[in-house]
């Protein structure tokens, strides 16, 4: 099942959160070698500290993670906004609808042992769709991203289409690009189409009007401190953690 896990619920799902922390360390410094805060085998980063909005992916009981995304409300500080300005083209894309996804990944051993028919790519669509139908039920108009060109196709096979803002040089190997992801009814009936899937993976845990008022607390995220160290890091990705690990779809920079 898909969790959406708010700040106020970070006790409640502490369990979920740290192993979401400590997939993000072996995804990100172990497998890519990037360089991240990690402590205790645990990565985070500043914007963790802000009151960050997870989406997780969980068994039905909470208590196995196989994939997880953080969500930022571009109101307050973001990435993109701190680090990857530059991939903007003086665009403003802040807005109380407008949120940040970063750090997707997933837990290739854990859903190959849970799930043996469900390859990464697959996997990887599914955990995309799941966040955009999240977004939409809590009132997210646009899901904003950096990211590497080789992620295009990624987006593609589930079925999305991305509105390339611009992109810079100088962050890496590759360009970065900064694209924005139209979420509508349209955008998630494309998507389902393209991974034949029926039923919505998203159910949320709160009725539709608390719903409303969740995403209202969310963006008064404006009025926290803009971190004093900020990271160069990446956000949608996969490692195996097997001793013949696959080979990353992509790379986004965000």
């Amino acid at each position: 099942m898909f969790l959406l896990i708010q700040p106020y619920q970070y006790h409640r799902y502490a369990g979920l959160l740290e192993q979401s922390f400590r997939l993000r360390k072996r995804v990100f410094h172990d497998c890519l070698g990037w360089q991240v805060d990690v402590h205790r085998g645990l990565e985070r980063d500043a914007y963790d500290g802000l009151g960050a909005v997870y989406l997780v992916w969980c068994d039905k009981d909470a208590r196995h993670l196989y994939g997880t995304v953080r969500l930022m409300p571009t109101t307050g500080p973001t990435l993109l906004h701190d680090v990857f300005r530059r991939t903007l083209a003086g665009k403003n894309l802040v807005s109380p609808v407008a949120w940040e996804g970063t750090r997707m990944c997933l837990d290739v051993d854990l859903l190959r042992t849970a799930q043996p028919r469900l390859g990464p790519p697959r996997a990887f669509g599914l955990l995309l769709l799941a966040l955009f139908e999240c977004a939409f039920v809590h009132g997210i108009k646009t899901l904003v991203s950096n990211y590497e060109p080789p992620m295009k196709r990624v987006y593609r096979r589930a079925g999305l289409i991305v509105e390339e803002i611009g992109r810079a040089d100088g962050f890496g190997r590759l360009p970065v690009c900064c694209g924005a992801f139209d979420v509508s009814d349209e955008t998630l009936q494309q998507m389902r189409t393209v991974l034949r899937i029926a039923h919505p993976l998203y159910t949320p845990s709160l009725p539709k009007a608390a719903g409303a008022a969740a995403v209202q607390r969310f963006q008064r995220l404006d009025h926290v401190k803009r971190p004093a160290k900020i990271e160069n890091l990446g956000t949608l990705q996969w490692c195996s953690m097997a001793k013949a690990p696959l080979e990353p779809v992509g790379q986004d920079a965000g």
